[in-house]
């Protein structure tokens, strides 16, 4: 009797693999709560972990859990900078945009912890219409023209600082690049991350731009 009991006992191992296959469901769980995606489509792994991210901060972090506890994403990707760094951008709902905007500093200061050696990006998600067919009565709104949206694009990019000015520069091949200058209010926030905003801008739009800071006047 004591044999059968033994051998139908769990080994240690066995035991091992259902707590992580627990853990694993545990973790699926939270960090989903902190994602919702477009037609309900499954996040990826890395999105996953953004929004596990996200959750702990919400439990663990008493600067921020007030604030969390409402907020979730949509959508992150990892995107290639140079020097072999990466950043995280993080697309968060349009309107929760206000809210993210309250915590910026602190929010993207923790999630730079978690993501070691990695620039935190958040941006609206915006939805570009296309223009209306030749005599149609329907009008498409100025905030979902291509323009506008690459417009507010920049200026999530760029969080804290605000744009200050713009100026565009043709090349020898007849392309052109725009230079953006920053308030230099949050430069402490911002200049190490001016590499990472021209990567994100170029790699979400297309555009080539160039970041800085006004000269300050003698």
């Amino acid at each position: 009797m004591q044999s059968e009991r033994r051998a139908r006992s769990p080994s240690p191992g066995s035991r091992s693999i259902r707590t992580c296959n627990f853990q694993r469901v545990v973790k699926m769980y939270t960090s989903r709560k902190k994602i919702h995606k477009d037609k309900d489509a499954e996040p990826t792994e890395f999105e996953e972990s953004v929004g596990q991210a996200l959750f702990d901060l919400e439990i663990t972090n008493q600067e921020l859990k007030s604030d969390l506890k409402d907020l979730y994403i949509n959508s992150a990707i990892q995107i290639d900078v140079s020097g072999n760094r990466k950043a995280v951008v993080i697309h968060v709902p349009y309107r929760l945009r206000k809210a993210f905007r309250k915590i910026h500093v602190r929010l993207v200061r923790e999630l730079e912890k978690k993501f070691s050696g990695k620039d935190v990006i958040l941006i609206a998600t915006r939805r570009i219409l296309r223009p209306p067919k030749k005599g149609s009565a329907v009008q498409r709104p100025r905030s979902r023209t291509l323009t506008a949206v690459h417009e507010a694009m920049l200026e999530d990019v760029v969080l804290p600082a605000e744009i200050v000015g713009k100026r565009v520069r043709y090349r020898v091949d007849g392309s052109k690049i725009m230079k953006v200058f920053l308030d230099p209010k949050e430069r402490n926030n911002t200049e190490y991350k001016l590499d990472t905003f021209t990567a994100v801008y170029r790699k979400l739009s297309g555009k080539d731009v160039v970041f800085d800071y006004p000269i300050a006047e003698p």
